[in-house]
């Protein structure tokens, strides 16, 4: 497996574990279903993937050429899959708990 295949697989999980950390945070602080547990859920799922960039960024720093590769590799995936994870992880906490 390439390198840029490795992180576009690392940040598909990433965006998993996104979603799941930032239904919890937004079931916790958020009381009601509206815009704002959205955007804080969002923020959250944003941080994570800047705080995996600087992470990723010193693992594949000589396997990938252009450094801007890094931050650009998979960024639509990882939303793409940390909204329906998010959806799925919010909606599992408000009905069971």
């Amino acid at each position: 497996m390439t390198p840029v295949q490795q992180l576009y697989w690392i940040r598909v999980v990433l965006g998993i574990i996104a979603g799941l950390f930032s239904a919890f945070i937004a079931f916790l602080i958020g009381s009601t279903a509206d815009l704002t547990t959205l955007i804080n859920a969002f923020t959250i799922a944003l941080i994570v993937y800047l705080i995996s960039y600087y992470a990723l960024r010193g693992v594949f720093r000589d396997k990938i050429e252009k450094q801007s590769k890094i931050l650009s590799t998979a960024v639509l995936m990882y939303f793409l899959i940390w909204l329906p994870f998010f959806v799925l992880f919010y909606t599992m906490l408000r009905i069971y708990y």
